[in-house]
């Protein structure tokens, strides 16, 4: 008896002491369900056949098919007979001593056991049984998918999907022996329709099937035709699409070589752009003016490492003089660094430095100019001739020379000037020619 949040007691315990069970402690049967850890524990358990003459032995899962497929088990005869036989003995019986398995003679008309009657049919009728079956067996399923697809013929597995497929791997020999007895009887029926078609003259029963077959040949050779035509069609295609093929390759290098040629001219336009910009900012009478724009960016910049000086753009003494740039640290450089701006005179390599006196000697003087046109900051100085910075030039540039303590930054950034005016400075260079 199953009660409720309590464990169950059979009938013994309940005669023995009645009180153990009420009414209201029995589970009612609609609040029942079944227990998987119970059932799955059932299947596991070891078991063996009680069939007389049977020596299986395995797991409780594995009975329901064993029983089916068991040799020793009695089952009743399928023709009806009335006799019970063991399954492994059932192909005998029908042989020699079922009294429903009869079969008649072709040529004599008689009725006779199967084992008097010797088979008069040719093993292609076999093999277009097996033919047929199998095409029947594929073409209408079996509408119980719990079932086998041999249960037509007499076997009675049930289970699920796996377990039918692990049953019909193993049961080969089993449906065989069904098959065979199957095959018996629709021998007989055959027979049967043999007979009634003699009455049949040869000519009417093959007219029609001449005709039927003269249609199919007619629709053969149109579709052979249309096929002939289809692989024209094909290779035409394929002809022109390894045309298409080597045009799309053409085209590819040619868009290769656009892209190559347009890199050029992007990198020629560049150029270009550069000296179009160092044209109209070059100066050639010895005066520059820069002009800084974003000084607290560029500064901060400065300050973190990240871009410590800038470079001017070049200028010239003359058309044909001295090529010459400022270098400017924001945040200084040398003993002016963290502390003061600092600025730099740097001789560049020019195209006419063979024609020009050296050591380059003429007074260089910095400017950095009041936005308000009050207090200019002014420092100047005259070339050190035994310096290097100041020789004919063997690389782009030489090494900058000026004032590393050019202005204090807390100068720079003070209110009371506008040396640097909606984020803007301007310095200005002045090199005495004459």
């Amino acid at each position: 008896f199953a009660r409720n949040n309590k464990n169950a007691i059979c009938q013994k315990c309940k005669e023995e002491d009645p009180n153990t069970l009420s009414e209201e402690s029995l589970l009612a049967e609609e609040r029942a369900f079944g227990d998987a850890a119970i059932n799955k524990e059932i299947s596991e358990l070891r078991v063996h056949c009680v069939t007389l003459g049977c020596s299986w032995s395995g797991i409780m899962r594995d009975f329901e098919e064993h029983q089916s497929l068991c040799e020793y088990a009695l089952i009743p005869c399928h023709t009806g007979c009335g006799q019970v036989v063991m399954r492994r003995k059932l192909a005998d019986h029908l042989e020699n001593g079922c009294v429903n398995n009869v079969t008649v003679c072709q040529q004599c008309h008689c009725s006779l056991a199967s084992s008097e009657y010797q088979n008069p049919f040719p093993l292609l009728f076999v093999y277009f049984f097996l033919l047929f079956f199998f095409q029947q067996s594929h073409s209408t399923p079996s509408t119980n998918k719990d079932g086998c697809r041999f249960s037509e013929v007499g076997c009675s597995f049930r289970g699920s999907k796996e377990k039918i497929k692990e049953h019909e791997k193993s049961a080969v020999g089993a449906h065989t022996l069904l098959l065979l007895q199957h095959m018996r009887q629709l021998k007989g029926t055959l027979c049967s329709a043999a007979r009634a078609a003699r009455g049949l003259t040869p000519q009417s029963g093959l007219n029609p099937n001449k005709n039927k077959l003269h249609v199919f040949e007619n629709i053969v050779a149109v579709l052979n035709k249309e096929v002939e035509s289809s692989n024209l069609e094909i290779l035409a295609f394929r002809r022109q699409s390894e045309l298409d093929q080597n045009i799309i390759r053409g085209l590819e290098l040619k868009i290769a070589e656009l892209h190559r040629c347009l890199t050029q001219k992007d990198a020629g336009l560049s150029s270009l752009h550069k000296s179009l910009l160092f044209s109209e900012q070059a100066s050639y009478d010895g005066i520059f003016l820069w002009k800084i724009t974003d000084v607290g960016r560029k500064l901060q910049d400065s300050v973190t490492g990240r871009t410590v000086g800038l470079y001017s753009p070049a200028f010239y003494t003359a058309k044909y003089g001295y090529k010459v740039c400022l270098r400017v640290y924001l945040n200084g450089d040398g003993t002016g660094k963290g502390t003061h701006m600092s600025l730099f005179f740097v001789v560049m390599k020019g195209d006419y430095d063979a024609l020009l006196p050296w050591p380059f000697r003429h007074k260089v003087t910095f400017m950095l100019l009041d936005q308000n046109n009050r207090e200019h900051i002014i420092d100047a100085f005259r070339p050190d001739l035994t310096s290097a910075s100041f020789q004919r030039p063997v690389n782009d540039m030489n090494v900058a020379s000026g004032c590393p303590m050019f202005l204090p930054l807390s100068k720079l950034q003070s209110p009371k000037h506008a040396y640097v005016k909606e984020d803007t400075l301007f310095l200005k260079c002045i090199i005495e020619t004459n």
